[in-house]
């Protein structure tokens, strides 16, 4: 019979396949290390996260190379969104793209995506797909947006005999694009926790109202405002909620004196879990 050991320095007693369970917070076949994978990071046996930067009180583990990606790349993706956010609800003034280009090439665009390529060696498949993809969406973003960079916006107005139709409706279907594609991801989280899928739902929203706010313009041809300030509006929480998921899955009791409730849904296997 296979065994496995844990990795706490008080507790060496191997732990067989067929003594652990889907309920237990001990199950090594569960700690994929995130919350991406719906585990209680607090009452786990190996503190996956800020434990190992504690020589002396936790072992680093043996049985993986990386750390967990997917906070860092949430955090990518939360900041970005959150000055995003601000700029369409035109905060202080704000109307202008030119101060999220720079998050958006580097902390939401490569940083995310290296998350995600990380990910990937994890072991985490939607995780790796999730963070690559909005890794890669910030860059495009920041391609699109660069002031005079590319000259994207120049060459479609001139295509266009100097309307901005053609610019502002690839605009909107860019972001119909991540809409769809975002709505899949969603799916897929229906089973993982109320937080985590309110996350994708906030944010297929955002992009949904980002694209009807170009495709629907207003009287002077320029991007529906209103719109645009309700789509801010669900970005701000779409931060703030992936900024929870990030706090999520680093908190644990080696770092922290409070828990971070995540809420489970009840058809989930932590939901029956509790429950049985």
């Amino acid at each position: 019979m296979d065994q496995i050991h844990t990795s706490d320095p008080e507790n060496s007693t191997p732990l067989s396949k067929e003594s652990t369970s889907l309920s237990s917070h001990n199950d090594r076949y569960h700690l994929e290390y995130g919350p991406l994978a719906h585990v209680n990071t607090a009452q786990t046996i190996l503190p996956p996260f800020a434990g190992e930067l504690q020589p002396g009180l936790f072992r680093p583990p043996t049985d993986r190379k990386f750390a967990n990606p997917v906070p860092l790349g949430l955090g990518g993706f939360a900041l970005t969104t959150f000055v995003a956010g601000l700029i369409n609800l035109q905060v202080r003034g704000l109307t202008e793209p030119n101060i999220v280009i720079g998050a958006a090439f580097a902390y939401g665009g490569l940083v995310q995506l290296c998350a995600g390529m990380w990910d990937m060696a994890a072991g985490n498949t939607f995780g790796a797909t999730a963070l690559s993809s909005y890794g890669g969406f910030w860059i495009a973003f920041g391609i699109i947006f660069t002031p005079g960079g590319f000259d994207i916006q120049s060459q479609l107005v001139e295509a266009n005999n100097g309307s901005t139709d053609m610019y502002y409706n690839s605009i909107g279907l860019f972001f119909m694009g991540w809409f769809i594609f975002t709505f899949l991801l969603t799916l897929c989280t229906v089973k993982s926790t109320v937080v985590f899928f309110s996350l994708f739902v906030a944010v297929d929203f955002a992009f949904l109202l980002i694209g009807i706010g170009y495709l629907s313009r207003d009287a002077m041809n320029a991007p529906n405002t209103p719109v645009l300030k309700t789509a801010g509006v669900f970005q701000l929480i779409a931060a703030f909620l992936a900024w929870w998921v990030m706090l999520a899955g680093i908190a644990d009791s080696s770092n922290s004196f409070f828990l971070i409730p995540v809420f489970h849904f009840p058809w989930s296997e932590k939901g029956r879990a509790s429950r049985g």
